[in-house]
């Protein structure tokens, strides 16, 4: 059985609506495939970036004491 999209109503911000339109002019696209996109996008978004958890804690601990490495040799 065929999929039926479905309408929807949200209100954006000014800024956000000027923002959008920015990018459908860019684009050369619509609003609604714009906004489509940017949906399917954060939907794929199940699994954490590692590189973006890595940016977001680096230097969190800067008083962090890491050992020597030779005594990580020592047993």
């Amino acid at each position: 059985m065929p999929v039926t999209p479905r309408r929807i109503q949200i209100t954006l911000t000014p800024e956000q609506r000027r923002r959008l339109d920015d990018m459908v002019r860019e684009q050369g696209t619509t609003l609604g495939a714009l906004i489509r996109q940017a949906v399917d996008q954060f939907l794929a978004e199940d699994e954490p970036d590692p590189t973006a958890a890595l940016e977001s804690t680096f230097a969190t601990m800067p008083d962090l004491q890491v050992p020597d490495r030779d005594e990580w040799d020592r047993g």
